[in-house]
């Protein structure tokens, strides 16, 4: 099930708040436990006894590390049965057909892989491990409390809104309101239309503009220009972005309605003067986790400056091989380092005093990125689409595209900057003209649903 979808807007998502709303607080987690359980399995049935055993390991090892707070050997042995169970799970069913296909071509061997329609990637395993996975490492660590109740537990870690593809939520963000939380009409209101401009940006931006880098694949690199490419390729830039924090914005509106007030994950990322300040406005709950849980305690910028290179290396090489298990997704991370290490020696001062080639260069090097990170799709050759964009070539003109996706293209500029926002503030305080927009806004994305193909979140996959 997923939130672009009428069943889970017209069924899932009004009884579901309705039964929230009637029960009295002592029982809203257990619903709100249930009905994300019922999402998850919807579109998990086969591997929802994964996710059943990560939540039963990690509670049970807060527990017991709780209990054997002042025996240090037992209570890291705790953690690490729960961390290397929980994190194997991850690390097998996204990982396992990479090594062994990598071994076989380097051996000369012939090991069997895994049978994809058996062994695919469980529905958001990268995301809800990473969230079980530093409440463990947290509560190891005291640097929070154990939780004790398993339903308030199995509700932070299946919340329906974020479960399948973020924001990254950790325990302490929203361990207060899991306790003690308020749901006011002003909260339900606000919730209401972040969702809808969420929901928006992924009907009526991404999946839009995203048909253009379709059709460039459907035509096929071979048969493009370098001109095509170029517009593919921007296409899929705006696809992805608007698909992303299109989803991460419908979750915190949706947390919202429920009383639980989650991270910020994009901060208009396309308006940064560099690679360093693009990083930061990104994606921004997992650049936040790999620095708690990878980059700080392997020493962060404590260390002298050839040990903080390596702590960097180390998590641009994670924070690539977690977003696929494809060499692509590796260089895309390794490439993002070199980037941002020739920004921390030299380049960033410079780019700091610019005005206009900063925004050109870091929109540039973070469109090649894209080109890098889609390079294991389906049809896509990545050698060949580098081919295109560096070396010009003839093929299919870009014009009839251009005519046909150009203005489009447009709107997604202005929508990727704050201009779209601060026109919504200058009539946020009138209601009825509020009200209005986000009626009609919504009126049209639902039209668009119901005469469009449903298409999955680009990030479900990750």
């Amino acid at each position: 099930m997923v939130f672009s979808s009428l069943l889970f807007l017209f069924r899932f998502l009004p009884i579901t708040f309705l039964i929230y709303y009637l029960v009295p607080f002592r029982a809203k987690n257990t619903v709100l436990f249930l009905a994300s359980l019922f999402f998850y399995t919807w579109g998990e049935t086969k591997f929802f006894p994964i996710m059943l055993i990560s939540i039963g390991i990690n509670y049970v090892a807060g527990l017991l590390m709780e209990r054997y707070d002042h025996n240090e050997k037992a209570s890291k042995a705790c953690f690490w049965v729960a961390f290397l169970v929980t994190l194997g799970f991850l690390l097998f069913f996204k990982y396992t057909n990479f090594f062994l296909s990598n071994i076989n071509a380097l051996l000369g061997l012939s090991l069997p892989l895994l049978d994809s329609a058996e062994f695919h990637l469980p529905l958001g395993i990268s995301f809800y491990t990473y969230q079980i996975l530093a409440y463990t490492m947290d509560v190891y660590r005291r640097k929070i409390k154990v939780e004790h109740n398993l339903i308030d537990f199995g509700a932070f870690v299946v919340l329906f809104p974020q479960l399948i593809a973020g924001p990254i939520v950790l325990y302490s963000d929203i361990s207060r309101e899991l306790k003690s939380r308020k749901i006011t009409l002003a909260q339900i209101d606000e919730g209401v239309g972040l969702f809808i401009m969420g929901l928006a940006s992924k009907i009526l931006l991404a999946d839009t503009i995203g048909a253009l880098w379709t059709e460039v694949q459907t035509l096929g690199f071979s048969q493009v220009s370098t001109p095509l490419a170029w517009m593919g390729i921007i296409a899929y830039s705006f696809q992805i972005y608007f698909d992303f924090s299109g989803y991460s914005l419908m979750a915190i509106g949706l947390g919202r309605m429920l009383g639980f007030f989650f991270p910020q994950n994009f901060n208009y990322p396309y308006i940064s003067k560099s690679i360093t300040e693009f990083w930061r406005r990104w994606h921004i709950t997992l650049s936040s986790w790999f620095r708690d849980y990878v980059y700080i305690p392997l020493g962060g910028n404590r260390v002298k400056k050839s040990r903080q290179f390596f702590n960097i290396f180390v998590v641009w090489f994670l924070t690539g091989f977690w977003h696929g298990a494809a060499w692509n997704f590796i260089f895309w991370g390794l490439y993002f380092f070199v980037l941002l290490m020739i920004e921390k020696i030299w380049l960033l001062p410079h780019l700091k005093k610019g005005k206009v080639w900063p925004h050109i260069y870091t929109m540039l090097l973070v469109i090649v990125g894209w080109a890098l990170f889609v390079g294991s799709d389906k049809g896509v050759s990545l050698g060949l689409l580098l081919q295109k964009l560096f070396v010009p070539s003839g093929g299919v003109s870009p014009l009839y595209f251009l005519r046909n996706y150009g203005a489009l293209l447009i709107v997604g500029i202005l929508c990727a900057t704050p201009l779209p926002q601060k026109l919504y503030e200058k009539f946020k305080t009138n209601t009825l003209m509020r009200g209005l927009v986000l009626a009609l806004i919504f009126v049209v994305t639902i039209a668009y649903m119901v005469d469009a193909t449903n298409s999955p979140f680009l990030y479900f996959r990750f």
